[in-house]
């Protein structure tokens, strides 16, 4: 098609809007609660309601948009996004920003796959995908250092209400944009009916693991367990439809599920860190908000520099293996400087080493492993296969916060002394470095040494 690059940069836009708005958001909890009364509980309840929309409705989102077309759900998840963003900002009580914050989740889950797969199909074949992909990486991790600032700058200059109401502007001009600069894609699929029972199970099986997985009161263990049942109930679904959700042929794509393993493993050990950082900053090292969002920029800005700089190159020089295990290898050196943290440490020698390491090892490697997790896919597919890498993204996630902050917890106990915090703090950047090291062991293990996976690979499911 004739202008791709413009294409992308109005998909890149969006993803930079949407990663950005998770954490302008968080910035601008405290006056949120004071607002609007509303507790602790009450406020993480803002950011659980958009994971478990989010991350339960990727696959439903990602093949609705190979159903009914990858434009229309972009345009539509936009749209939403905008109008759900004005609600946001008028909101009178924290009943109405949690159900506007499940909304957005709704909104991200319907342009997170339509967006990537249009991404591929724009590129598809075309050797510049290596170098978009760079760019796709780059661009989200500038939103998440672009969000550490300007949340703190919006809310103290024009309110809390302010980081939910610029999102209605944007995102309805970037649906209009969408219909002039977006190609119009129809799928095979749309012709074969839908898998409505594969939906269901998959919608609900996800939402509730994400839901056993970030709450920690006594009816967790049940919720983990039907949820289980669920999922179970989905794979023989699967394999007896005749147009499934997610067919299960996928999984034999040797590229395809290394792709996943290997994003899986990432995010489980990166984002803790994100998570971590901020509570050891402003409860160890005495940091304001201010000072503890700027002390993690550096993390972004590396990724952002290197994906866009370096990823791609080395990506189309020395193949999927080698990319990914050396940003995995940066990685797991990051995490092993972590361990040297103390009730003293000083950011210049203690903290900025390792978000160096972490943020160079993941912009190295966000590209590799997109293309490892999306490429083999046929057009029909491809909303699917961009759905199913969001679900491993958010699944990582949600396990990796939930595990590596329930070791911190146990060790720390009770206690809210620097050094006891520091103790908890350290064994969880332990679990960090060993999910990373597993990460390079499972890059090293199942990536293949081609530059490009292979296309002979593809197959459609009936």
């Amino acid at each position: 098609m004739k202008n791709k690059w413009a294409a992308f940069s109005l998909l890149a836009t969006t993803q930079f809007v949407l990663i950005l708005d998770s954490t302008i958001v968080g910035i601008a909890m405290p006056p949120m609660g004071r607002d609007l009364n509303m507790t602790a509980q009450d406020l993480s309840w803002t950011t659980t309601a958009y994971a478990l929309v989010f991350g339960g409705l990727l696959l439903l989102g990602g093949r609705l948009s190979d159903y009914v077309g990858k434009r229309r759900m972009f345009i539509a998840g936009m749209a939403l996004f905008g109008a759900v963003s004005l609600i946001g900002g008028l909101a009178s009580s924290g009943g109405v920003l949690i159900a506007v914050r499940a909304a957005q989740g709704l909104a991200g889950a319907l342009v997170a796959p339509a967006g990537m797969s249009l991404v591929m199909t724009i590129f598809k074949d075309d050797p510049a995908l290596n170098k978009a992909m760079g760019l796709w990486g780059a661009v989200g991790a500038m939103g998440a250092s672009a969000g550490t600032v300007l949340g703190g700058l919006l809310t103290d200059w024009f309110g809390w209400r302010a980081v939910f109401l610029v999102n209605t502007p944007i995102g309805l001009a970037v649906g209009a944009l969408a219909l002039v600069l977006l190609p119009s894609v129809r799928s095979a699929a749309r012709t074969k009916g839908f898998d409505v029972l594969g939906a269901i199970t998959s919608t609900a099986g996800l939402a509730l693991l994400i839901y056993a997985l970030v709450d920690a009161s006594e009816t967790s263990l049940g919720v983990g367990a039907l949820a289980i049942v669920l999922i179970v109930a989905f794979l023989l679904i699967e394999r007896r439809s005749a147009n499934p959700l997610v067919p299960l042929n996928v999984f034999r794509r040797r590229t395809l599920r290394a792709g996943n393993v290997v994003m899986f493993l990432t995010v489980a050990a990166m984002q803790p860190v994100g998570f971590l950082l901020p509570l050891y900053t402003q409860f160890v090292l005495g940091y304001s908000p201010t000072q503890s969002g700027l002390s993690m920029v550096a993390i972004p800005l590396t990724i952002a520099l290197t994906a866009s700089l370096l990823g791609g190159r080395m990506l189309t020089r020395y193949g999927l293996r080698t990319t990914t295990a050396t940003g995995m290898a940066s990685i797991a050196a990051g995490a092993v400087l972590y361990l040297r943290i103390d009730v003293t440490s000083d950011y210049l020698t203690h903290l900025l080493p390792s978000e160096l390491l972490s943020g160079f090892g993941f912009g190295l490697l966000i590209g590799a492993v997109t293309i490892a997790a999306t490429s083999q896919a046929a057009p029909e597919e491809s909303g699917m296969v961009s759905g199913l890498f969001n679900v491993t993204q958010q699944v990582g996630i949600s396990i990796g916060i939930a595990a590596l902050v329930a070791i911190a917890t146990t060790v720390t106990g009770d206690s809210t002394a620097p050094q006891a915090l520091v103790s908890g703090y350290r064994m969880a950047f332990l679990g960090s470095t060993v999910l990373a090291a597993l990460g390079l062991v499972a890059a090293l293990a199942l990536l293949p040494r081609l530059k490009t996976p292979a296309k002979d690979t593809v197959t459609v499911s009936a």
